[in-house]
C-alpha cells in the first residue's frame, strides 16, 4: 500500500515539475548571440545596424540595455536597400524594412532585455514576441491564452528562436567586416 501512494505521489509531482522542466532544458540559441550584438554596438556607440543575409535584409535597432528590435524581410527595390547599406544608413534600411518590405516575408522580433529569446516570462520582467505575417506570439509562457497547445508554444519559440539566431549572426558578421 505504500508503495502505491509513494508511485502515485511521484506521478503527481511529476505532473507539476514536466512543464517547468521544458523551459529549464529550452537553451536560447540567440541568447549569446544577442549579448553580443548588443556589446558590438554599445562598443561602437551604434543604435542601429543592417546587413544583407542571402535574398532578404535585416535591420535592428537598439536601445542600450533595454530593447533590440530586429527585422528581416525581402525588399522590392534591392538596390535602394544596398545602396543605404553602403552609406551606413542602418536605421533607414530598419525603417524602410518595417514599413516597406514584403509582408510574406517579414518578421519582426521584439527582444525585451536585449539579451536573446525566452521561452517564457521571468519575474514579471518584459516578455519577447514575435510578429509574422501569420499573426504574432507572445513568448510569455502562457500558450493557453495563445490557445495553442504547449507543445505548439515550444515549436513556435524554436522556430523563432533558431531564425532570430541567423539574423543576430548576420549583424554581428556586419558588424565584424573591416570598413
Amino acid at each position: 500500500m505504500n508503495l502505491a501512494r509513494t508511485v502515485l505521489a511521484l506521478a503527481v509531482a511529476t505532473q507539476f515539475v514536466a512543464p517547468a522542466h521544458a523551459f529549464a532544458q529550452q537553451a536560447s540559441k540567440s541568447a549569446p548571440l544577442a549579448t553580443e550584438l548588443a556589446k558590438l554596438l554599445d562598443d561602437s556607440k551604434l543604435d542601429s545596424i543592417a546587413a544583407k543575409s542571402a535574398d532578404q535584409y535585416v535591420g535592428a535597432l537598439y536601445f542600450a540595455g533595454s530593447q533590440l528590435l530586429v527585422v528581416k524581410a525581402k525588399y522590392s527595390v534591392p538596390v535602394r536597400m544596398d545602396q543605404m547599406l553602403a552609406q551606413k544608413a542602418y536605421r533607414d534600411v530598419y525603417i524602410d524594412l518595417n514599413s516597406a518590405s514584403d509582408p510574406k516575408t517579414k518578421i519582426l522580433i521584439s527582444d525585451l532585455g536585449a539579451n536573446g529569446l525566452r521561452a517564457k516570462r521571468e519575474n514579471n520582467q518584459p516578455f519577447d514576441t514575435v510578429d509574422t505575417a501569420t499573426g504574432s506570439t507572445m513568448f510569455d509562457g502562457d500558450w493557453d491564452k495563445a490557445k495553442i497547445s504547449e507543445a505548439e508554444y515550444m515549436k513556435r519559440f524554436q522556430a523563432t528562436d533558431d531564425a532570430y539566431a541567423q539574423m543576430l549572426q548576420a549583424l554581428i558578421a556586419a558588424l565584424k567586416k573591416p570598413s
